[in-house]
Parts: structure tokens; sequence; C-alpha cells
């Protein structure tokens, strides 16, 4: 009786599953041709000159540029650039969150949410505002007598990192600090009865249990920044050029389709590619989590 019992209601629960299912297929269709038409569009135009005819020789310009590598390298450090920094940033920001009061908590979530409430076209040139040769971070280093000069702080790399990490820190912090947020408190008190020192309670029970959070955090940090427009056209004056640009001016300037559509192409297989080794690697680290148990 139980097994039949048992059979009926996983029968039950599969068609549950299914009617739900059934209930957000319309939305999913929706939303796959909203996601698969454009891009079918821009795999169809990079195979086209400008007269409509096919041809290969759009990849072959593209991908024989040395602007062509150079921006996806620069793509590359920016990207990885922002990440470092918002995992450097953002994991101890999420643990302090984590052990404060909820009240406590709450407030400082809500100043770390601040930049949100704000377009990103008025932060960055908050920033430009801010890191210029006569902004205020300047004026404040040259008239304390830190530095004799202005630094070159904005239209580089470093003015371009700043603006990104502005961004995208908080967007990193929330899956992090709702993973470290639901660990069980007495798992670390357990660690501390046991002679374990709070680094050693981080690096072996919190940083392991929260590693999802911060996998996930990680993705979105870099799927954002892979595509970032505005902050380096602006911080970056012209001297920063990622792929994003890179496609911009393609099209502004030549009116050339065909290479704008090869660059977009090896912007989305980097994106997938990079998406790939993050799943990767936070399968890897779970599989060992699971074998360490187990022993």
């Amino acid at each position: 009786m139980t097994v039949l019992a048992d059979t009926a209601l996983a029968a039950d629960a599969r068609r549950e599953r299914r009617f739900f299912l059934s209930l957000s297929l319309p939305a999913l269709f929706i939303v796959g041709l909203a996601a698969i038409l454009p891009i079918v569009w821009i795999i169809r135009q990079s195979f086209l000159t400008t007269g409509g005819e096919y041809t290969v020789g759009n990849y072959e310009k593209v991908l024989s540029s040395g602007l062509t590598w150079s921006a996806l390298v620069t793509t590359l450090e920016l990207s990885l650039g922002t990440l470092a920094i918002c995992i450097l940033l953002g994991t101890p920001l999420a643990l302090a969150l984590a052990s404060a009061r909820p009240r406590v908590a709450n407030l400082l979530m809500a100043f770390v949410m601040l930049p949100l409430w704000t377009s990103i076209l008025v932060r960055t040139y908050g920033w430009l505002v801010l890191l210029r040769r006569d902004g205020l971070i300047n004026a404040a280093l040259t008239g304390s007598g830190l530095t004799a000069e202005p630094l070159p702080l904005v239209y580089n790399f470093t003015g371009t990192l700043i603006g990104m990490v502005h961004y995208m820190l908080p967007l990193f912090l929330l899956p992090v600090y709702a993973a470290m947020r639901d660990i069980d408190a007495n798992l670390i008190r357990a660690s501390a009865s046991m002679g374990a020192t709070l680094g050693q309670a981080i690096r072996t029970v919190i940083l392991p249990l929260s590693a999802g959070g911060i996998f996930s955090g990680s993705i979105i940090v870099f799927i954002y920044t892979i595509g970032f427009f505005i902050t380096p056209a602006v911080l970056g004056g012209g001297k920063v050029n990622p792929l994003s640009i890179r496609i911009e001016r393609t099209l502004s300037t030549f009116q050339d389709w065909g290479s704008a559509s090869v660059l977009g192409i090896l912007l989305l297989i980097l994106m997938a590619l990079m998406g790939v080794m993050f799943l990767a690697a936070r399968r890897l680290i779970a599989g060992r989590k699971v074998g360490t148990a187990h022993a």
C-alpha cells in the first residue's frame, strides 16, 4: 500500500509540474523569440555585404585586424579586473552585512543599493567630475600635499575600471549576501568550539558554503561588464576601446553592418565560453565539497 501511495503521489507531482509548465509556455515562447530572432538576424547579417550578397569576407576582415584582438584583450582586462575587485571588496562587505544585526544590515544595504537608484549616465559623469585633473579628488590630493601634481585618474583604463566597479559592486553583493545570510550560525559556533580561529572559520565554513552566491555574483558581473559601453566611452576618453565601442564605431563611422555583426558574434561567443567556464568551475568545487563530506 505504501508503494502504491508513493507512486500515486509521484504521478500527481509530475502532472502538477506539467500543468504549471503548460501555463508558462506562452511566456517562454515570446521570450525565446525575443532572444533568438535578433541573434539569427545578426548571424545572417554577418555573411552579407553592403550590396546584400553572401560572403565570408566580413569574418576575414574582422579576424585579421589587429584592432579586433586589441579590443578583445581590453574587454577581457576590464571584465576580469572589475570581477576581481568586486570579489575582493564585495565578499568582506557581504560577510560584514551578514554578521550585523538585521536593522543595521538593512540600513547598510540601503546605502549599498543607493547607486542603483541613479542613472548609469549620471553616475558616470559624476565620476568624471571627481576624477578629472581639476576634479575634487585631485584637488584634495594636491591641496593636502600628498601629490605634487594631479594624477591621471580619468580618460584611461584606471578611471574606466573605477566606474565599472562602482556600478557592479552592488549587483555582486546581492547574491553573496543572500548566501552568507542563510548560513546556519551554529556551524560557525561549532567551528569556534573546536578551536578554529576567525580566519579558519571563514576559510573552511563560510566561504565554501557561500561559494554558490560568489559564483552567481561573478557570472552577473562578467556578463554585464563584457558588453559595457557608456562607462568606457565616457571615462575612457577614446583611449579604452572594448568590443562594444568597436562595434559602435564600425556602425557610426563606416555603416558596416556585416563587420559589426561579426564583432557582435565574437562578443556572444566570448560570453558563452566564459559562462561555461564559470559553471564548470562551480560544479567542480561542488563535487569536491561532496567528496570531502563523504570522506
